[in-house]
């Protein structure tokens, strides 16, 4: 920890930041929050207790920041340790343009990236915190959707139908997930 460590007081970054960009102490802030969210820095909090003259011990709490491995590889690219997007999941060829992906889904080989996006969205809907019964609607959907893609000529119908009732319950319960990369992907299977 400090400025020789592995991670920083904000008030370290904020003087040499302030030094070689001339940003100042709001302009830190705010970048350092986005950097957070992003998950680029992650902030450590390093806790000690402080004992007063009068025999009370103050407890405190001193935050650090340090670049986390996915802002490491931001800034320099992947190493050749970094995890491949789809590294749990299974993925096998039968010979006929169909795959097999780790949950048993099989999908037809030009429809790969939607069947990505739509099994990274589902890890997002089961690992939420979202009401069980908008759970289940929503992997029923999925699902839907996802054994369409096994097909030559997924039904255009059945997915666009699909899609909204997605999008549906996803908003109205407050799912907290950007739909907006989800539907770039799978809008041209209804076009």
């Amino acid at each position: 920890m400090g400025t020789k460590g592995a991670a920083v007081k904000i008030s370290a970054a904020r003087k040499e930041l302030k030094e070689r960009y001339g940003l100042s102490q709001q302009e830190v802030r705010s970048n350092l929050t986005y950097l957070i969210s992003e998950g680029w820095v992650e902030e450590l909090q390093v806790q000690k207790s402080v004992p007063l003259r009068t025999g009370t011990i103050i407890p405190q709490v001193t935050p650090f920041y340090r670049i986390t491995a996915r802002g490491i590889d931001k800034i320099e690219g992947p190493s050749e340790y970094t995890m491949k997007k789809f590294h749990d999941i299974k993925i096998e060829a039968t010979g006929q343009n169909i795959i097999t992906l780790g949950d048993g889904n099989q999908v037809n080989v030009k429809y790969q990236e939607a069947a990505g996006a739509l099994a990274e969205f589902r890890e997002a809907v089961t690992s939420s915190d979202i009401p069980e019964e908008a759970k289940l609607d929503l992997v029923a959907d999925i699902e839907t959707i996802q054994s369409q893609l096994a097909k030559a000529q997924p039904s255009k119908t059945v997915i666009r139908t699909a899609w909204e009732s997605i999008k549906d319950v996803a908003v109205a319960v407050g799912l907290g997930v950007d739909l907006t990369a989800l539907h770039g992907i799978l809008s041209p299977l209804w076009q």
